[in-house]
């Protein structure tokens, strides 16, 4: 709104309500946006603490969770076998694999 509509308006008001009437109305409409204005920041002001009371309780949710996971390091002597570069060897299996110390036969007896 621009000032010579404020202007306009003003004379409007001046014309309906009277010279006499007019600053009592003003000061009506003053102190009803004042409590406008502080009911809405009494509004603001509650909606932050609980946005902030949320996010304190997440907070303490996820230290909790810290606490309960197992650390990231592995203990000292462990060994992981994610850092292994190849595959781990096996032991050949007796039924597919030559006999690496064949059995001995007796001469004699064959």
């Amino acid at each position: 709104m621009n000032f010579s509509e404020t202007i306009f308006l003003f004379f409007i008001a001046l014309l309906v309500f009277g010279p006499k009437k007019l600053p009592e109305i003003a000061r009506q409409v003053g102190k009803a946006l004042n409590e406008f204005k502080r009911a809405s920041n009494e509004f603001k002001a509650q909606i932050e603490a609980e946005i902030s009371q949320l996010e304190f309780q997440e907070k303490q949710k996820r230290e909790q969770e810290q606490k309960i996971l197992p650390p990231a390091e592995p203990p000292a002597g462990a060994v992981e076998s994610s850092r292994f570069s190849s595959a781990p060897e096996t032991l050949p299996d007796p039924a597919t694999s030559p006999d690496v110390n064949p059995p001995t036969h007796n001469a004699t007896n064959a």
